[in-house]
């Protein structure tokens, strides 16, 4: 199974998509913030098939995270499905040209269907 990137400043958030993602057979890595999911993504032997990407982070957010991601050509193609409670998710999400938006609370079937999309495009 793929490799799953998630990237949320809340810890039950990520434990949960974990278990979850985890338990349906994906490999998962997390990261707290941007700043870290940069880490993660520079420092993979094996790059992730989806990034799972909250808006809303301390240090570097979601927002930042993608700017970075774009000009880095080694990871900028990696499709980004957002998850966010932000008031104006769905339209910064297709402003950054991210791959699809889920609005939290999310249903864990919809988060795997959203992951199983992109891996197969």
């Amino acid at each position: 199974m793929p490799t799953v990137l998630v990237v949320d400043d809340d810890p039950e958030v990520c434990h949960l998509l974990v278990t979850f993602l985890e338990f349906t057979g994906f490999t998962v890595l997390t990261a707290c913030d941007g700043r870290d999911a940069l880490h993660q993504l520079a420092c993979a032997v094996t790059l992730p098939a989806v990034i799972l990407l909250d808006l809303m982070m301390p240090i570097m957010d979601g927002i930042e995270f993608r700017s970075h991601q774009r000009l880095d050509r080694r990871f900028r193609d990696i499709p980004i499905v957002c998850l966010s409670a932000r008031h104006d998710a769905r339209q910064t999400a297709a402003r950054l040209g991210l791959s699809e938006f889920l609005p939290k609370p999310f249903e864990l079937d919809a988060v795997v269907a959203a992951i199983s999309r992109h891996c197969a495009a």
